[in-house]
């Protein structure tokens, strides 16, 4: 297990994220209404999806929310992670496992529930290092049926100082509004403090989503494109050809 997937077993760090950050992400509604559209419009429907670094399951259990008759693996090497997740997750519908996508041997668990119509993650590649994030993507794709489709909500770096800059200036606005609304008393100053020097900023290994689009290509994805992008959050993603 990588230093990364170390970081993230931490209860303390899953906890800064349920509570802290994911309920201030920007725009967060927004990108989970284009990821829903691009679903319903790519795919005929969904009998089984993968949600890979799930948290929890918020990507999963709101796609299973508009597929009654979905059933969902719930993946996360964070313990703390999916113990969230059973909590919120229809578990009659559902299996949960824990396992580190650092790691190849992450599919064994997974293989006996595919092929999917549909893959997710949400802000979790990230974490890994490009060769490995091709890796993955290569393994996604194989465990797609065909016409099966990949979505991947992520933090994608920047192309300059001045994009990256606008990023973090709004994502403590947003984070700042969200720890109010819960009643806190943090000063904006507070928040951005926190925010610049959060304990997993070093785990980020950032890729460009043009990058990243171009990999899915050479895996064999169809129809890639980036459907959102908010300076540093992009939807992206593809088909695997019928």
């Amino acid at each position: 297990m990588d230093s990364n997937a170390r970081a993230w077993q931490r209860q303390d760090l899953a906890k800064l994220f349920l509570e802290d950050v994911r309920g201030g992400i920007p725009l967060a509604a927004e990108q989970i209404d284009v990821l829903l559209r691009v679903v319903r419009h790519a795919i005929p429907g969904v009998e089984r999806l993968l949600d890979l670094g799930c948290g929890d399951g918020i990507l999963g259990r709101t796609v299973m929310g508009e597929y009654p008759g979905a059933t969902g693996v719930f993946l996360d090497f964070s313990e703390h992670m999916i113990e969230a997740a059973k909590k919120k997750v229809d578990s009659g519908r559902t299996t949960f496992i824990v396992q580190d996508l650092g790691s190849k041997t992450w599919i064994q668990p997974v293989s006996d529930h595919a092929p999917f119509e549909l893959v997710l993650s949400g802000l979790a590649i990230h974490h890994l290092p490009d060769e490995r994030k091709k890796e993955l993507y290569q393994e996604i794709f194989d465990l797609l049926k065909p016409g099966g489709l990949f979505l991947n909500l992520e933090h994608v770096s920047s192309q300059s100082a001045l994009a990256e800059g606008v990023f973090d200036d709004l994502f403590v606005d947003s984070l700042w509004s969200h720890h109010q609304k819960l009643g806190g008393t943090k000063t904006r100053d507070d928040v951005a403090e926190e925010w610049y020097h959060r304990p997993d900023k070093t785990e980020n290994i950032l890729a460009a989503v043009e990058v990243q689009c171009q990999w899915l290509r050479e895996v064999g994805f169809q129809d890639v494109d980036c459907f959102f992008k908010l300076f540093q959050l992009a939807l992206f993603g593809g088909k695997k050809p019928e």
